[in-house]
């Protein structure tokens, strides 16, 4: 049977992402080969070709608002907003990251389980290099799992479904053992900090003037992605500096599930915990904001 666009936009939520990836890499894989091919370095073909691939995610996202929802302001919906409110919570988000990754370590050193160091490079180019990386990446996945993914999953299921769906697949994506569980609740976390900062309801701006069935249902969540893409960029930022700057020194005596495997504070119990403090506390801190039970 042909799938057209509007048999597309009533299928269910899982063949909807499945076109849509097979879509986008059917963009992506005739101009990444060859250049894999042609440039030698392994670095910098991976950031041509994963560039190259968000730009085309980005066109398809365009496209895919305009002929299959008919919603022009896919981004918005999404919760990607140019604004002062927006910028706040990004820094917030920042500011909440580079805390509790430091925190973490902080406690690690109080129980002696790990010395810090002088950094290997100068401070100031992890700082700098740090911060474009952990930006771009904020950025690129926030947008990818808590903007396009999550909105996909919403017209279909409710918010509850669609919180732990999200978070495993995310968790999944990066990968199983031993970093599974902290990466779950990072998951968790994130999408609660995208409704800790919107409404509850599906409505829209009434500039995109969609057909009634687009959307969302009445106890869904529209939230703006400052606060977790600025709390994924600041726990990547600051494990950027400790971990490139080989800032800290494992002490032997302790075991690697405690303190996490291969140097990967999300790799073990003490990560786990962490992560498991910082999604009860925006559990608290969405609920309170939204007003209503989110698990």
């Amino acid at each position: 049977m042909k799938l057209t666009l509007p048999k597309l936009v009533r299928a269910p939520a899982p063949i909807r992402i499945g076109v849509f990836l097979v879509v986008l890499l059917l963009l992506w894989v005739p101009i990444a080969v060859p250049l894999y091919q042609v440039i030698e370095d392994s670095n910098t073909v991976s950031i041509v070709t994963l560039v190259i691939l968000y730009a085309e995610f980005l066109l398809l996202v365009n496209f895919w608002g305009r002929w299959v929802y008919r919603q022009p302001n896919l981004l918005q919906r999404y919760g990607l907003e140019f604004s002062y409110r927006m910028g706040l919570e990004v820094l917030a988000g920042l500011a909440l990251g580079i805390a509790s990754l430091f925190a973490l370590f902080a406690v690690q050193r109080v129980f002696g389980w790990v010395i810090w160091q002088p950094p290997s490079i100068a401070f100031w180019r992890l700082v700098v290099e740090g911060l474009l990386v952990s930006l771009g990446i904020g950025f690129a996945e926030e947008l990818f799992f808590r903007g396009w993914l999550l909105d996909e999953l919403q017209r279909d299921y409710r918010p509850q479904v669609v919180l732990w769906v999200n978070a495993t697949i995310f968790a999944l994506v990066h990968g199983l053992r031993p970093q599974f569980p902290a990466l779950l609740l990072l998951g968790l976390t994130l999408v609660l900090a995208k409704r800790a900062c919107g409404d509850v309801g599906g409505r829209l701006p009434s500039s995109s003037q969609p057909a009634p069935q687009h959307n969302l249902p009445a106890n869904s969540f529209r939230g703006r992605l400052g606060l977790p893409m600025g709390l994924h960029a600041g726990l990547v930022w600051s494990y950027y500096i400790v971990n490139v700057g080989k800032l800290v020194e494992y002490a032997p005596h302790v075991p690697e599930w405690l303190t996490g495997f291969d140097r990967n504070p999300l790799a073990g119990a003490i990560g786990v915990l962490f992560l498991g403090i910082l999604a009860f506390g925006m559990i608290l801190y969405a609920e309170r904001r939204v007003k209503t039970t989110l698990l």
